[in-house]
């Protein structure tokens, strides 16, 4: 894939990290995610444990968008999503509570939790998104891929509705963040 950029073009490559070589590049992901998010810079020293612990999850895989100097310019990771986790167990609750035990087990069975997908700001709206989504989702071995991502129209909205996600609980708050988030979902795979 190429960008472009001010009239240069710039390689990127997407590939996938083992957990090793996610671990050894853990710095620069955080990074590129507090700027992707536009999170203060406490927030990367908070979230490393949590990253750590989620690429030990079953079916965990991650890939990567480097540029020509191998930095990271994209990164999305997820795993499948089971009972106990955390991020299940918040919506587990908000769809049972707003569309009942049978819709919430129908959504949580047998899902991909897509948790991470960044891009850094000044390489959104190329293309590497899309990449990154299609390449980390290719042969999952899921009947549907879950997200979450803060409500209002942005860059990520428009890519998940023209790749088919839809609505699955919207206006939610999850514990410890005051922001309104929306869960969307499909079915796997992407091009069915």
């Amino acid at each position: 894939m190429t960008a472009t950029s001010g009239g240069r073009h710039h390689v990127v490559r997407v590939v996938p990290l083992s957990g090793e070589d996610f671990r050894a590049r853990l710095p620069e992901a955080l990074s590129l995610y507090v700027a992707a998010m536009r999170y203060p810079p406490g927030t990367a020293e908070q979230r490393a444990p949590m990253w750590l612990t989620h690429a030990l999850r079953d079916g965990w895989r991650c890939v990567v968008a480097l540029d020509e100097r191998d930095a990271l310019v994209g990164l999305a990771y997820g795993y499948h999503g089971a009972p106990g986790q955390w991020w299940y167990e918040q919506v587990h609750r908000g769809l049972r509570t707003r569309a009942g035990e049978e819709t919430a087990r129908d959504w949580l069975t047998d899902y991909f939790e897509l948790t991470e997908i960044h891009v850094r700001p000044d390489r959104q709206g190329r293309g590497i998104g899309e990449s990154l989504l299609r390449r980390l989702l290719d042969g999952v071995p899921r009947a549907r891929v879950l997200l979450s991502t803060p409500e209002g129209p942005t860059r990520a909205w428009t890519l998940y509705r023209r790749l088919g996600f839809v609505d699955v609980l919207r206006q939610y708050h999850f514990a410890g963040d005051a922001r309104a988030f929306a869960v969307l979902g499909r079915p796997l795979p992407l091009d069915d």
